[in-house]
């Protein structure tokens, strides 16, 4: 019989589900991370309130411009790009001001890509630092600090997380995102 249909109760809805756990799972950052963090948060609004902020996961973007290696942890200095609401991050609108401004960021050495420094831009997921730690003080002043719970490479087309290679120089296919382990000693 032509143009007979077939109706299958529920297939419409299983698809749509299907369609938006797709949708769900590719996203930039992993959902556990997105739960914890403090919505709409910018580097504005942790230069001006970082002790409203101490302890609270944010999320912000950059490019890498400079790094401090010390006891088992770098120190990423990241000029600020502002996150779309896919969380990619852009150049700003104005050069100057907070928004252009630059922050740190604490990386166990364990937790870095080996590949970090071919980034072009960076996604992180962080929890505001106090400030008050000696060793914090030592590595970044007075600035806005965050001890890295994920990050999220780009590469110069924006296209995702860069490959690594192995020891012997082989290149392999690009990672997921991984999450880096939870700090210890209270970042």
């Amino acid at each position: 019989m032509m143009g007979a249909h077939i109706r299958v109760p529920g297939l419409g809805f299983c698809v749509l589900a299907l369609a938006g756990s797709m949708v769900a799972c590719g996203g930039v950052i992993p959902d556990q991370y997105l739960k914890q963090a403090e919505p709409g948060i910018t580097l504005t609004t942790l230069s001006k309130k970082r002790a409203d902020f101490q302890g609270k996961v944010v999320i912000l973007g950059g490019v890498i411009v400079d790094q401090k290696a010390g006891d088992n942890r770098v120190w990423l200095r990241v000029k600020n790009r502002p996150l779309d609401d896919d969380y990619v991050p852009h150049i700003p609108v104005t050069r100057e001001g907070p928004e252009a401004g630059l922050y740190w960021v604490m990386v166990w050495k364990r937790d870095l890509p080996k590949d970090y420094e071919q980034w072009a831009r960076v996604t992180v997921v962080g929890r505001v630092l106090s400030g008050q730690d000696a060793g914090e003080k030592e590595a970044v002043g007075e600035g806005v600090a965050l001890s890295a719970l994920y990050l999220k490479g780009w590469d110069k087309s924006l296209g995702g997380y860069l490959s690594e290679s192995d020891d012997s120089g082989t290149s392999r296919p690009p990672a997921p995102p991984r999450s880096l382990q939870k700090n210890s000693g209270g970042y």
